[in-house]
């Protein structure tokens, strides 16, 4: 039952409970307050008898007054007293989830992310409670990952920065020779904690929804070949076999290319990363409905189920290892999702478990 139906329900409660009152405290109170009445009167109809009629009319006449305006007043004080009751009740039951929200909320407010409120009702106020909660969720969700992202790229700071400090500490000791070697170890460092904080810059553009686009046509086969061609290479080198899957027909996206290309060689270059030699990824597209879907298939290591919920968070990664080996910075996922979401399109993974491989798809709008 809604909250609004409780009070529209409560407030004929008690008009229902003062009018019983009223009712019952007449009933009682009025046949004995009209006897008492009644009794004056005989004591002072005896010295009437001999008066005029009219004497008696309005001595009647004011003892009946006084008989119903004695009964009134009892059960009108009775009536307030019973609808006080129900109302003081009616009042406590709404009002204690209100206060328990403004108490625990302003437990959160002050870092207790942990707090949650009990839901007493299926009502409005059940569903003001269930909100809450699934809030104060989303708070403790949103304050662990700002502590894991802190914890993340100090990590990521702290190891290009200590392969610096200790070549520059070698080469002050005497330990390293001036070599051009040591100073293009330098330099890789250096490259990396540049490529990191591009790629932090491109995250905030990415988080805070800020991607520019330069929408053009662009051919959905052409996209692919583009990326395959400059990251085949790669594969090549590792062994693994690269496969194109383009449909004959020409179909058009409306797009921005250099985006989308970034987001083809992220998923090609994370393929290639978790593909063993000896494996094969696949890329392709089909229709689907007013959309093009995008597909890139890998023969590696799988994901799993917790995997598939967490790989589009930042910095984190399947294969630890693996992924630092090859210097990523754990956010190409993060850029990826939020630049085809500016395209009002969807980016997301299946898999059938821990090594049986994963496809990652993207839909791109139709521009035909």
């Amino acid at each position: 039952m809604s909250l609004g139906w409780k009070l529209f329900i409560s407030y004929l409660v008690v008009i229902v409970v003062g009018a019983v009152v009223i009712g019952v405290s007449t009933l009682s109170i009025g046949p004995v307050t009209f006897a008492q009445h009644l009794e004056e009167m005989r004591g002072m109809m005896r010295p009437m008898m001999s008066g005029s009629m009219a004497q008696l009319e309005q001595a009647l006449t004011d003892n009946f007054r006084q008989s119903v305006n004695s009964t009134l007043l009892v059960s009108i004080l009775a009536a307030l007293g019973a609808a006080g009751i129900v109302s003081a009740y009616v009042t406590r039951r709404i009002a204690r989830p209100i206060r328990q929200t403004v108490r625990v909320s302003e437990r959160i407010a002050n870092g207790h992310y942990e707090e949650r409120l009990a839901a007493y009702s299926n009502d409005e106020l059940g569903d003001l409670t269930r909100s809450f909660n699934r809030m104060a969720a989303a708070l403790a969700e949103t304050e662990a990952v700002r502590q894991q992202l802190i914890a993340d790229i100090s990590h990521e700071l702290k190891t290009p920065l200590a392969g610096i400090q200790a070549y520059m500490e070698g080469l002050q000791d005497g330990i390293m020779q001036p070599q051009p070697e040591t100073y293009q170890q330098v330099q890789r460092e250096a490259a990396r904690l540049q490529r990191l904080v591009r790629d932090l810059q491109e995250l905030s553009r990415a988080e805070s929804d800020q991607i520019e686009l330069e929408l053009a046509t662009c051919g959905a086969s052409e996209l692919i070949s583009t990326a395959t061609d400059w990251i085949r290479p790669q594969f090549e080198d590792s062994d693994v076999e690269l496969r194109l899957d383009l449909p004959q027909q020409a179909v058009t996206v409306l797009a921005d290319p250099d985006r989308v290309r970034q987001v083809l060689l992220n998923l090609l270059g994370n393929a290639l990363q978790y593909t063993p030699s000896g494996g094969q990824v696949t890329v392709g597209w089909r229709l689907a409905g007013t959309d093009l879907r995008f597909s890139v298939q890998d023969s590696g290591i799988g994901l799993a189920t917790s995997d598939l919920e967490r790989i589009f968070q930042r910095f984190y990664r399947v294969d630890k290892s693996r992924a630092r080996a090859s210097g990523g910075s754990g956010i190409g996922l993060t850029i990826s999702q939020a630049i085809i979401r500016a395209h009002n399109g969807r980016l997301w993974a299946e898999s059938a478990g821990p090594g049986q491989g994963s496809t990652f798809y993207f839909t791109l709008p139709r521009a035909d």
